[in-house]
């Protein structure tokens, strides 16, 4: 028997010996409960931890419960067997790709791997979720029935196929592609961030913002945190707010659906931010074929092969069986074959079980110090990690597993020669040898998904300190248009912050606008000349009243193309001076051929017409704040605010251009469009000098997925207004705010 099968076995004895806190017997102390504030936000107030764990659970199946069924069955590799194949194969590719990553057999390894106190909280969280099946599945769909009962492998699961094989693979997997022979097809996951962002490559963009304002930046002298990630605004990375209670413990925060522990968080100690980061932690390797193997090192090496054989539920009710069949090199498993050729996908971190653990430990920090140990394990294989605290510290980590190697960036962007022993990764890089910031001269930390090196501009961080591997560099109009906002101002308040939050300024309109009226007025046709009059006029906002905005989304497509703020020859070459590192607010700009630019302007206006109506249409008339039931292929998502008539002007816009307010639109439907990705969850937080002094919050599509519920598009008026809401932290505030309470 292969080591990796007696592991494998050994693993799954050793998680049916363990006790089992999921079967029906668990029940919280007296006392416990959850109090629903009236935007829908569960306060659990808990009598333990593992009580608070179990109420959590409770209330994500409560608030979002056919979504987290489903999400579950995903990383089982069974969505299909209860969903059926889902619209466009989604359901089939996640089962695929789950089952070719050996998912499940790797979570039996990471479960048992456990501390028994941190496995208990994962079998009390499983536990809370079927405690609400039990007590109101007639509330679930049919299919999420059949999920259930949820245990803690379902939850290890679920956190390594999200994190490992979504994110950390699936930010390098973004095309589809199939083997020579139907039993090897296999396709990238389904759920990629950024997989399913609009028709417009100009509004495809992983997404977050991040800041940490040190006291020396900050009006009132305390540290101040922004949370603001941007993901799909449906299905699994949708976040779920909370405010957990136990002896010890008040934390506020958020998390996607299926997680157990907060990703965004902030105690009366310390407060945490994440954002998706520019590194190469999934590797691909090109394989010569020989003798029925590979060579590997001027030696023919047999695959290591399995079968993995799946149900899919078809429209009739009948079900047929597929059979995932892996083949697996030194590097890790055949995912596709590229002219003939196999290529093998090596993932870093597949052996850090404690990725929820570390979470757990840095949320309930209260120090730098403790903190700081946390990020040390690197754990997390990928995010990068903003910190503040009422200490007045402030920190900025790229973190990253990144595989210790050889190359350069530009190297690893394809893949390469697998067939020699010196290409593979020896370790990782530890926590020192990663891009960092800590307390910076400039008073601030921020990130919006450009690599590490301007987080805390004008104090840079010098490339040439790193391997060449680590990341890339590129112009981002967004992040730049952060760094205005932070640099700005010699101190901002907490008002000034909840205000720039919303900007809808166009950071690329700045840069460039002024050159373009110009070129028009010397090259300009007489309908260029008509567009410049608009354009002139415009704010220079995707305000719900902005006029122009439109025309000049359209003429920048034309200028830089889909890949607009990324370093290629494509996206620089019609600027006059290109991206300088250094020089993130003046670079790149300038018009190279005015008279082209010129041009640009009287195809964007026809297009602009034809497209939108009008060329000076005001933005909010096409875009529009709704919910629209954004689906994975099943029931799970279903959200519908423009069943019920709610459909507000929209503002915010593309990243991509400079937008703080970071809003992407779907597809063009009868000359208007809706959100599909961003502001989602959305906090502010300061400290004062004993805890929180400060704490804002906003989540565009609500709370709860659930069908019926009030909690999904009630806070859309607010979205429409830029307005946040008060965070409720003390049970006083609570019971004022009451919705309903859960007694346990």
């Amino acid at each position: 028997m292969p080591l990796r099968r007696l592991v494998y076995g050994l693993a799954v004895l050793l998680c049916t010996a363990l006790p089992c806190l999921s079967q029906k017997n668990y029940k919280p102390q007296h006392g416990s409960e959850i109090l629903w504030d009236r935007w829908g936000v569960p306060h659990i107030f808990a009598k333990s931890t593992p009580d608070m764990f179990f109420l959590y659970g409770y209330a994500q199946a409560e608030a979002h419960g056919d979504l987290l069924m489903h999400v579950m069955a995903g990383s089982r590799g069974k969505s299909s067997e209860i969903y059926g194949p889902g619209e466009g194969d989604r359901n089939l590719k996640t089962d695929r790709w789950v089952l070719l990553n050996e998912v499940p057999q790797r979570a039996q390894v990471w479960l048992a791997a456990q501390t028994p106190e941190f496995r208990g909280y994962l079998e009390a969280f499983a536990a809370g979720i079927n405690a609400y099946g039990r007590a109101h599945g007639d509330k679930l769909s049919p299919e999420a029935r059949q999920v259930l009962p949820i245990s803690a492998l379902d939850i290890m699961q679920h956190e390594e196929h999200f994190v490992n094989f979504e994110f950390v693979a699936g930010n390098r997997l973004m095309e589809a592609h199939q083997t020579e022979t139907a039993a090897l097809t296999q396709t990238p996951p389904p759920f990629a961030p950024g997989s399913e962002f609009g028709q417009d490559n100009m509004d495809m963009q992983d997404g977050s913002n991040g800041w940490a304002i040190a006291p020396s930046h900050s009006a009132s002298g305390h540290a101040m945190l922004l949370m603001n990630p941007h993901l799909a605004m449906a299905g699994e990375q949708t976040y779920f707010e909370v405010h957990l209670t136990a002896p010890g413990i008040n934390l506020y925060g958020a998390t996607q659906i299926g997680l157990p522990v907060l990703r965004f968080s902030f105690s009366d100690y310390v407060a945490i931010t994440n954002t998706v980061n520019t590194n190469n932690g999934a590797l691909l390797y090109s394989l010569t074929e020989k003798d029925g193997g590979y060579l590997f090192d001027g030696a023919v090496k047999k695959y290591e092969t399995a079968q993995y054989p799946f149900r899919v539920k078809q429209k009739d009710g009948t079900f047929t069986t597929e059979i995932v069949q892996v083949q697996k090199s030194v590097h890790g498993p055949v995912i596709r074959r590229d002219d003939g050729k196999p290529v093998a996908l090596f993932v870093a971190g597949l052996d850090k079980p404690f990725f929820l653990e570390q979470y757990w430990k840095m949320d309930t920090a209260h120090t730098l110090a403790d903190y700081q140990a946390q990020l040390r394990r690197l754990e997390v294989p990928m995010y990068n990690i903003l910190y503040a605290d009422r200490d007045g510290h402030i920190e900025y980590l790229f973190n990253a597993n990144v595989p210790r190697r050889t190359g350069d960036w530009s190297t690893w962007q394809k893949p390469v020669d697998g067939s020699t022993s010196g290409m593979l990764p020896h370790g990782i890089l530890s926590y020192d040898e990663l891009p960092k910031q800590v307390d910076p001269a400039s008073g601030y930390v921020q990130n919006s998904n450009e690599p590490p090196w301007d987080a805390a501009w004008p104090t840079m961080t010098e490339r040439t300190k790193y391997p060449a591997y680590i990341s890339s560099y590129f112009p981002l109009f967004r992040s730049d248009r952060a760094l205005r906002m932070l640099s700005e101002d010699p101190k901002i308040s907490f008002d000034m912050l909840l205000k720039k939050k919303f900007s809808t300024r166009m950071e690329m309109a700045d840069r460039v606008l002024d050159d373009l009226l110009t070129a028009t007025d010397t090259y300009g046709s007489a309908r260029a000349k008509q567009a410049a009059a608009v354009l002139k006029a415009w704010d220079r906002q995707a305000e719900a009243g902005s006029r122009g905005a439109l025309l000049f989304y359209v003429w920048a497509q034309k200028f830089i193309g889909p890949s607009v703020g990324m370093l290629t020859n494509a996206s620089q070459k019609n600027w006059a001076v290109p991206y300088k590192l250094d020089e993130p607010l003046t670079t790149p700009r300038g018009l190279r051929d005015p008279k082209a630019a010129a041009a640009m302007l009287a195809d964007a206006a026809d297009e602009t017409e034809k497209t939108y109506g009008s060329i000076d249409r005001p933005w909010g008339e096409v875009m529009k704040f709704e919910i629209n039931g954004q689906s994975d292929g099943n029931t799970a998502a279903r959200r519908g605010s423009a069943l019920n008539g709610i459909s507000l002007p929209g503002n915010g816009g593309p990243g991509n251009l400079g937008i703080f307010r970071v809003i992407t639109w779907g597809p063009l439907v009868d000359r208007t469009k809706t959100p599909i990705h961003g502001d989602g969850f959305t906090v502010a937080v300061e400290f004062g000098p004993v805890g929180i002094a400060h704490a804002k919050t906003f989540v565009y599509y609500g709370e709860s997925s659930q069908p019926g519920s009030p909690f999904h598009t009630d806070e859309l008026p607010l979205a429409e207004r830029k307005q946040w809401r008060d965070v409720w932290r003390t049970r006083p505030e609570v019971e004022a705010n009451l919705s309903f309470r859960e007694r346990f």
